[in-house]
């Protein structure tokens, strides 16, 4: 430790110690395991009621040590920069093929979707979706994420107001 130190010897020791005794991180369960990892990449995004758009993104799939990953979308307008969305949440394995994703959003909406696994694609259907008092008018939403090879891709579609449910967001993204 150098003069400069703002640690005790005896916290660095505990650090050291607790670090030295941590469980080892377990592996990612098979069915999830192409999709865990850091994705950057771009989209568009259209839909009846605004302009087309383009976006550029950042999807974390982080592995937690428990049958689910961490989930992490952020996006930003192309060109400019400007932070567009962000959603949380959690990718989890409920069978042996099958997956439940849960999001949330700061726009005030919780999801919930659940799908097969098959050959690196989940198609999820929407179990629950709920939002606050304030949010906008969204009715329904559909997901699917598709892994092949280092690349991702997913679709979303919407039900907003009085348009039924119609696609509105394409990403492809690669493994960064």
């Amino acid at each position: 430790m150098d003069e400069n130190s703002t640690l005790s010897p005896a916290h660095t020791d505990a650090t050291a110690s607790s670090s030295a005794t941590a469980p080892p991180v377990r592996s990612v369960p098979p069915a999830l395991a192409p999709f865990a990892g850091l994705w950057r990449g771009e989209g568009e995004g259209a839909y009846p009621t605004i302009d087309d758009f383009a976006y550029t993104e950042e999807i974390e799939f982080a592995p937690s040590g428990k049958p689910f990953l961490a989930y992490r979308s952020r996006t930003w307008e192309a060109g400019t920069g400007r932070p567009l969305h962000s959603e949380s949440g959690f990718l989890r394995l409920v069978a042996e093929d099958e997956a439940e994703l849960l999001v949330a959003q700061p726009t005030g909406f919780t999801e919930i979707h659940r799908g097969q696994i098959r050959e690196g694609i989940i198609e999820l259907s929407m179990v629950a979706l709920s939002a606050s008092p304030d949010a906008k008018p969204v009715h329904s939403i559909r997901r699917q994420l598709s892994v092949r090879g280092g690349d991702l891709t997913y679709d979303l579609w919407m039900a907003h107001d009085l348009t039924p449910l119609t696609h509105h967001l394409h990403g492809h993204l690669r493994r960064d």
